[in-house]
Protein backbone atom coordinates (compact mmCIF):
# COMPACT_ATOMS: atom_id res chain seq x y z
CA UNK A 1 0.00 0.00 0.00
CA UNK A 2 0.96 3.58 -0.77
CA UNK A 3 0.17 6.43 0.95
CA UNK A 4 1.13 10.21 0.92
CA UNK A 5 3.12 12.11 -1.94
CA UNK A 6 3.73 9.18 -4.04
CA UNK A 7 -0.19 8.01 -3.94
CA UNK A 8 -1.14 11.19 -4.04
CA UNK A 9 1.13 11.58 -7.65
CA UNK A 10 0.28 8.24 -8.95
CA UNK A 11 -3.53 9.29 -7.76
CA UNK A 12 -3.94 12.55 -8.80
CA UNK A 13 -0.98 13.62 -11.18
CA UNK A 14 -0.67 9.80 -13.15
CA UNK A 15 -4.80 8.99 -12.73
CA UNK A 16 -3.61 5.43 -11.66
CA UNK A 17 -6.46 2.49 -12.48
CA UNK A 18 -6.71 -0.88 -11.00
CA UNK A 19 -4.65 -3.45 -13.63
CA UNK A 20 -2.44 -1.27 -14.15
CA UNK A 21 1.05 -2.34 -12.93
CA UNK A 22 4.21 -0.29 -11.36
CA UNK A 23 7.28 -1.38 -10.16
CA UNK A 24 7.96 -1.31 -6.59
CA UNK A 25 11.29 -0.98 -3.94
CA UNK A 26 11.14 -0.94 -0.30
CA UNK A 27 15.23 -0.47 -0.99
CA UNK A 28 16.08 -3.63 -0.51
CA UNK A 29 14.08 -5.34 -3.05
CA UNK A 30 12.33 -4.84 -6.64
CA UNK A 31 8.91 -6.46 -7.04
CA UNK A 32 6.06 -5.97 -9.99
CA UNK A 33 3.02 -4.72 -8.56
CA UNK A 34 -0.90 -4.80 -9.86
CA UNK A 35 -2.93 -1.78 -8.34
CA UNK A 36 -5.53 -3.03 -6.78
CA UNK A 37 -7.77 -0.30 -5.90
CA UNK A 38 -6.75 3.39 -6.87
CA UNK A 39 -7.94 6.72 -4.59
CA UNK A 40 -6.29 10.13 -4.83
CA UNK A 41 -4.67 9.48 -1.61
CA UNK A 42 -3.99 5.69 -0.99
CA UNK A 43 -2.95 3.03 -3.71
CA UNK A 44 -3.49 -0.38 -2.88
CA UNK A 45 -1.06 -3.40 -4.53
CA UNK A 46 -0.69 -7.05 -5.17
CA UNK A 47 3.05 -8.03 -5.49
CA UNK A 48 3.07 -10.04 -8.76
CA UNK A 49 6.59 -11.20 -8.96
CA UNK A 50 10.17 -9.97 -7.94
CA UNK A 51 11.94 -8.42 -10.19
CA UNK A 52 16.12 -8.34 -11.06
CA UNK A 53 17.68 -5.13 -9.25
CA UNK A 54 21.30 -5.28 -9.29
CA UNK A 55 23.16 -3.03 -6.25
CA UNK A 56 26.41 -0.35 -7.78
CA UNK A 57 29.34 -2.70 -8.07
CA UNK A 58 30.99 0.26 -7.43
CA UNK A 59 30.76 2.31 -4.29
CA UNK A 60 31.22 6.08 -5.50
CA UNK A 61 31.13 9.52 -3.81
CA UNK A 62 30.70 12.37 -5.83
CA UNK A 63 31.94 16.19 -4.39
CA UNK A 64 30.36 18.53 -6.64
CA UNK A 65 30.66 21.83 -6.59
CA UNK A 66 27.59 24.26 -6.98
CA UNK A 67 26.84 25.65 -10.54
CA UNK A 68 23.91 26.95 -12.15
CA UNK A 69 21.14 25.13 -11.02
CA UNK A 70 20.36 23.45 -14.50
CA UNK A 71 23.53 22.05 -15.28
CA UNK A 72 23.97 20.90 -11.18
CA UNK A 73 20.15 18.75 -11.19
CA UNK A 74 20.95 17.85 -14.55
CA UNK A 75 24.37 16.31 -13.31
CA UNK A 76 22.09 15.12 -10.41
CA UNK A 77 19.68 13.11 -12.60
CA UNK A 78 22.85 11.20 -14.46
CA UNK A 79 25.52 10.81 -11.28
CA UNK A 80 21.96 9.02 -9.91
CA UNK A 81 22.20 6.90 -12.97
CA UNK A 82 25.75 6.06 -12.83
CA UNK A 83 25.12 4.47 -9.26
CA UNK A 84 26.85 7.09 -7.09
CA UNK A 85 26.07 6.07 -3.34
CA UNK A 86 26.57 9.56 -1.84
CA UNK A 87 26.44 12.94 -3.67
CA UNK A 88 27.95 15.81 -1.19
CA UNK A 89 27.35 19.67 -2.89
CA UNK A 90 30.41 22.00 -2.15
CA UNK A 91 30.15 25.35 -1.43
CA UNK A 92 33.55 26.28 -3.95
CA UNK A 93 35.42 29.22 -3.21
CA UNK A 94 34.57 29.94 -6.76
CA UNK A 95 30.88 28.69 -6.58
CA UNK A 96 28.44 31.73 -7.56
CA UNK A 97 27.41 33.64 -4.26
CA UNK A 98 24.11 34.05 -5.22
CA UNK A 99 23.74 29.99 -6.11
CA UNK A 100 25.30 29.11 -2.96
CA UNK A 101 22.87 31.16 -0.83
CA UNK A 102 19.97 29.62 -2.96
CA UNK A 103 21.31 26.10 -2.51
CA UNK A 104 19.93 25.02 0.84
CA UNK A 105 16.11 26.23 -0.68
CA UNK A 106 16.67 23.18 -3.61
CA UNK A 107 17.65 20.96 -1.62
CA UNK A 108 13.99 19.00 -1.47
CA UNK A 109 13.73 19.76 -5.08
CA UNK A 110 17.36 18.00 -5.11
CA UNK A 111 16.00 14.59 -3.29
CA UNK A 112 13.20 14.21 -5.35
CA UNK A 113 15.27 14.43 -8.66
CA UNK A 114 17.47 11.80 -7.15
CA UNK A 115 14.29 9.42 -6.30
CA UNK A 116 13.09 9.83 -9.82
CA UNK A 117 16.11 8.87 -11.35
CA UNK A 118 16.99 6.12 -9.19
CA UNK A 119 12.90 4.89 -9.85
CA UNK A 120 13.85 5.43 -14.03
CA UNK A 121 17.39 3.18 -13.57
CA UNK A 122 15.51 0.45 -11.41
CA UNK A 123 18.12 1.48 -8.45
CA UNK A 124 17.56 0.10 -4.99
CA UNK A 125 17.45 3.53 -3.37
CA UNK A 126 18.68 6.73 -4.35
CA UNK A 127 21.65 8.43 -3.73
CA UNK A 128 22.33 9.79 0.21
CA UNK A 129 22.51 13.47 -0.19
CA UNK A 130 24.49 16.06 2.06
CA UNK A 131 23.85 19.44 3.16
CA UNK A 132 26.05 21.87 0.98
CA UNK A 133 29.51 21.59 2.68
CA UNK A 134 32.77 23.74 2.09
CA UNK A 135 35.43 22.04 0.01
CA UNK A 136 37.90 21.54 2.92
CA UNK A 137 35.19 19.91 5.37
CA UNK A 138 34.48 17.65 2.64
CA UNK A 139 37.56 16.79 1.61
CA UNK A 140 38.53 16.29 5.44
CA UNK A 141 35.89 13.96 5.77
CA UNK A 142 37.44 11.36 3.52
CA UNK A 143 38.53 9.39 6.17
CA UNK A 144 41.98 6.88 5.45
CA UNK A 145 40.21 3.96 3.64
CA UNK A 146 38.15 5.68 1.47
CA UNK A 147 39.51 3.77 -1.58
CA UNK A 148 40.47 5.85 -4.76
CA UNK A 149 40.37 9.81 -4.33
CA UNK A 150 40.34 11.72 -7.56
CA UNK A 151 40.26 15.57 -7.91
CA UNK A 152 39.33 16.67 -11.73
CA UNK A 153 42.08 19.57 -12.49
CA UNK A 154 42.79 21.78 -15.12
CA UNK A 155 46.06 21.89 -14.68
CA UNK A 156 48.44 20.92 -17.69
CA UNK A 157 50.58 18.59 -15.68
CA UNK A 158 47.77 16.36 -14.15
CA UNK A 159 48.35 12.84 -15.15
CA UNK A 160 45.12 11.57 -17.50
CA UNK A 161 42.62 9.70 -15.14
CA UNK A 162 43.06 6.41 -16.73
CA UNK A 163 47.00 6.35 -15.38
CA UNK A 164 45.46 7.03 -11.99
CA UNK A 165 43.30 4.31 -12.38
CA UNK A 166 45.69 1.79 -13.91
CA UNK A 167 47.10 0.04 -10.74
CA UNK A 168 43.95 0.72 -8.37
CA UNK A 169 42.53 -1.83 -6.33
CA UNK A 170 39.52 -0.96 -4.67
CA UNK A 171 35.63 -0.72 -5.68
CA UNK A 172 35.52 2.77 -3.88
CA UNK A 173 36.03 5.42 -5.00
CA UNK A 174 35.59 9.81 -4.50
CA UNK A 175 35.09 12.41 -7.05
CA UNK A 176 35.66 16.09 -7.09
CA UNK A 177 34.51 18.07 -9.15
CA UNK A 178 34.95 21.79 -9.27
CA UNK A 179 32.82 24.93 -10.34
CA UNK A 180 33.26 26.71 -13.83
CA UNK A 181 36.25 28.25 -12.24
CA UNK A 182 38.08 25.70 -11.73
CA UNK A 183 39.71 25.01 -8.14
CA UNK A 184 42.17 27.32 -5.95
CA UNK A 185 45.56 27.27 -4.76
CA UNK A 186 43.99 26.24 -1.15
CA UNK A 187 41.68 24.05 -2.68
CA UNK A 188 43.97 22.10 -4.29
CA UNK A 189 46.25 21.98 -1.23
CA UNK A 190 43.23 20.56 0.73
CA UNK A 191 42.80 18.09 -1.58
CA UNK A 192 46.75 16.75 -1.78
CA UNK A 193 47.00 16.82 2.36
CA UNK A 194 43.32 14.38 2.53
CA UNK A 195 45.04 12.34 -0.21
CA UNK A 196 43.15 13.17 -3.31
CA UNK A 197 45.14 12.86 -6.66
CA UNK A 198 44.98 15.70 -9.37
CA UNK A 199 43.80 14.20 -12.55
CA UNK A 200 42.52 15.27 -16.31
CA UNK A 201 39.87 13.92 -18.76
CA UNK A 202 41.85 15.06 -21.34
CA UNK A 203 42.49 18.45 -23.17
CA UNK A 204 39.37 19.15 -24.61
CA UNK A 205 37.26 21.67 -21.95
CA UNK A 206 34.44 20.35 -20.33
CA UNK A 207 31.27 21.55 -18.49
CA UNK A 208 30.92 20.63 -15.33
CA UNK A 209 27.88 18.65 -15.92
CA UNK A 210 29.85 16.44 -18.78
CA UNK A 211 32.80 16.01 -16.57
CA UNK A 212 30.83 14.37 -14.10
CA UNK A 213 29.67 11.82 -16.54
CA UNK A 214 32.99 11.19 -18.07
CA UNK A 215 34.69 10.92 -15.02
CA UNK A 216 31.99 8.37 -13.29
CA UNK A 217 31.72 6.47 -16.21
CA UNK A 218 35.40 5.85 -16.32
CA UNK A 219 35.75 4.71 -12.64
CA UNK A 220 32.93 2.67 -13.52
CA UNK A 221 34.54 0.95 -16.33
CA UNK A 222 38.13 1.16 -14.24
CA UNK A 223 36.88 -0.35 -10.76
CA UNK A 224 34.09 -2.06 -12.16
CA UNK A 225 33.88 -6.55 -12.66
CA UNK A 226 37.22 -6.72 -15.19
Amino acid sequence: MLEGETAHHLGRVLRAQPGQLYELSDGERVWLGRIESAGKERIEFALVEELPAVAPEVRLTLLLAVVKFDALEWALEKATELGVGTIVPLAAARSEKALLAAAPKRAERWQRILVEAAQQSRRLRPPVLKELTRVESAFAACGEGAGVRVLLSERPEAPPLRRVLEAAASKEATFAVGPEGGWTEEEFAAGEKRGFAQVSLGRQILRTETAVVAGLAALNYALGER
